[in-house]
């Protein structure tokens, strides 16, 4: 990035308010017209562990949460002794003085700020919570921004607790003017601009895209990291006119969905990876019954269990597979937040046209990432498209003509057949799970006509003929003839783009193929892309490189580098760049690359030397195939 931007990591244990003063300074910055993209790296405790929220703030909206942070809030001493050595030269590291102290000398050109958080908030010892208010005061002023944002928001946080805001306001004018009295602003100073932002996460985004879509039933299991479209949708319910169900278990949620949109409504369901392995029976059903349903897997580390709280793109085999035999699906992995608003408009769409379901692949990096959105997104609103659907109202003979009786399952050129939903007169059918004819009923119980069988799968499977031209080409940019072409799918796009900016800076022409729809797969579009490479590298968050066997499968084409990361956090920059220079320097034809977060200095009691040199490094390379 060329442009000015800054890093702020704030860091604390579970109950500090890591998240809720992250939020408060993004919403801050996002008021003076700065862009945000923010991830926060959390552990599933309640109380205690160790959360470490980065938000990274420019002028120009930030496709990513960077790498090396320029200032450093620490809400407890765990912060400070794990992330001061992440702060560049010229950044800051602010602290409570009152509980926190330095365990060690800072970087070259680190300025340690502490905070007299006592003195500057009396409340303090009420409220240690206080702290953070503070904190957040002094950073915004070391950023070059005004107070005015911050106060603002504080106001409309706590709109209905005149005394609340006035005790918050006075602890971040204190920390504010405090920071502009002792400690040096950071070496990159923001401007406010007129900028209006929409700060939003995936969740949230998926969410009022499906409301745009003119979804009226929503079902769900709370299940993170895709609870908070369910939190949304129920909040908003009432106003929009959706219905929305919690219910007991995930084959519960599917089942109703689909059922759903089998009477005419549309319908949507989320999870993540154990849920969805829970539908995946039901799924099967709606592609037999020929029924739209749209579901969400927003993927978190697994298997089982897994890890709750991290990032990964690990269920790309799962969806690949939801079901058993062969049946039309569309599956789609939107590339960022704002991206969730078309894709899942889309989907429906898709949906109803196809008479299929469509699965959406997110992660817990676009659902749970919070990223300033331009408001004009929220106003590209697809025409509702119900495809070959009859509606209650649509005129019953329409259909019945001629004497001819209804097939619900007409063996149609398209293989798209008229959908009257249940209630239409002169539209009467069958839907079951069984094998059946173009009437709907039923082939299998009484015996197998394989003419009949053969004649349904070819009518289903050619369905799929047309989907190709109604979806958009695979995003690629950069130079035609690069030396690298990086090719990703679905989360990895916002980092992607920014280590192609990086390599072609550094001299290793390079280029970027993204992919956002993975069935059906794309293959002219990507043969003719990828044929005239040089040399392919694949990253994803996974161990395996289900999306490079996915690409090798669908294309025949094979990949000369992999890059991969399945430690839980998202990839960063730097860690794309560093794999490109391995693999271009012949050190590895696959690069797993580990985190350097969280660190331990050699010194620090709960760390070894051999744990901190592992995990500065930032990458630990792997020369298997």
């Amino acid at each position: 990035m060329d442009h000015a931007n800054l890093i702020v990591g704030i860091g604390g244990a579970a109950g500090d308010g890591v998240a809720s003063a992250g939020n408060t300074l993004a919403l801050a910055v996002a008021r003076q017209g700065q862009g945000v993209y923010a991830y926060n790296s959390y552990q599933s405790v309640i109380r205690g562990g160790h959360s470490w929220l980065r938000l990274r703030v420019s002028a120009q909206k930030p496709l990513n949460h960077g790498d090396q942070i320029d200032g450093l809030i620490a809400l407890n001493q765990d912060t400070l002794d794990r992330h001061l050595q992440e702060v560049g030269s010229g950044g800051v590291a602010l602290y409570n003085s009152a509980k926190v102290k330095p365990s060690y000398e800072p970087p070259k050109g680190v300025q340690l700020c502490p905070l007299p958080v006592p003195e500057l908030a009396p409340s303090y010892k009420e409220l240690p919570v206080m702290q953070n208010t503070v904190a957040v005061g002094a950073m915004l002023r070391l950023m070059g921004l005004d107070f005015a944002g911050l106060e603002s928001v504080i106001s409309t946080t706590f709109a209905k607790k005149p005394k609340v805001i006035g005790t918050n306001v006075a602890a971040a004018k204190a920390g504010f003017d405090y920071a502009g009295a002792h400690f040096p602003p950071l070496p990159t100073q923001l401007k406010p601009n007129g900028q209006k932002w929409a700060l939003v996460t995936g969740n949230e985004v998926l969410a009022m895209g499906a409301a745009m879509a003119d979804c009226k039933f929503y079902c769900a299991y709370p299940m993170s990291p895709a609870s908070a479209i369910l939190h949304w949708m129920a909040a908003h319910a009432k106003q929009l006119g959706i219905c929305v169900r919690q219910v007991e278990d995930e084959i519960s949620v599917i089942n109703m969905t689909i059922g759903a949109n089998h009477a005419g409504v549309r319908g949507m369901c989320a999870t993540s990876g154990g849920g969805f392995a829970l539908m995946t029976e039901a799924i099967g059903m709606a592609g037999i019954m020929e029924t739209p349903v749209v579901a969400i897997n927003v993927m978190r580390a697994g298997p089982s269990t897994g890890v709750p709280t991290k990032t990964e793109q690990g269920d790309l085999n799962q969806v690949f597979g939801a079901s058993q035999g062969d049946y039309p699906r569309i599956i789609v992995a939107p590339i960022s937040i704002p991206d969730c608003f078309s894709v899942i408009q889309d989907a429906f769409h898709l949906a109803d046209r196809y008479q299929c379901p469509v699965l959406v692949i997110s992660d817990l990096l676009i659902s749970e990432g919070n990223e300033t959105v331009d408001p004009a997104v929220f106003e590209q609103v697809r025409e509702i498209d119900r495809g070959e659907t009859i509606l209650p109202s649509a005129n019953g003979e329409l259909h019945a003509a001629n004497g001819e009786p209804y097939l619900r399952f007409k063996n149609t050129e398209s293989g798209i057949s008229p959908r009257a939903v249940p209630g239409v007169p002169g539209h009467l059918y069958v839907a079951a799970t069984d094998e059946h004819d173009e009437d709907g009923v039923l082939i299998s119980d009484i015996y197998t006509d394989p003419v009949r069988r053969k004649k349904m799968v070819d009518k289903r499977v050619r369905k799929m003929s047309t989907v190709l031209a109604q979806l958009p080409p695979p995003l690629f940019s950069g130079p035609a003839d690069a030396e690298v072409t990086l090719v990703g799918w679905g989360s990895t796009w916002g980092v992607l783009t920014e280590a192609v900016e990086r390599l072609n800076a550094a001299g290793i022409t390079t280029n970027h193929l993204h992919l956002r729809y993975l069935v059906p797969f794309q293959v002219r579009e990507v043969q003719k892309l990828l044929g005239r490479s040089r040399r392919i590298i694949i990253v994803e968050n996974n161990q395996s490189g289900q999306f490079a066997r996915h690409l090798r499968a669908e294309t025949g084409i094979a990949a000369n580098g992999h890059i991969r990361k399945y430690d839980g956090e998202p990839f960063e920059p730097k860690h794309i760049v560093a794999g490109v220079q391995d693999i271009l320097n012949g050190k590895a034809e696959i690069v797993n690359v580990l985190s350097t977060e969280p660190g331990w200095r050699t010194d620090h009691p709960s760390g070894t030397s051999a744990d901190w040199m592992g995990r500065l490094s930032g990458v630990a390379r792997a020369a298997t195939h």
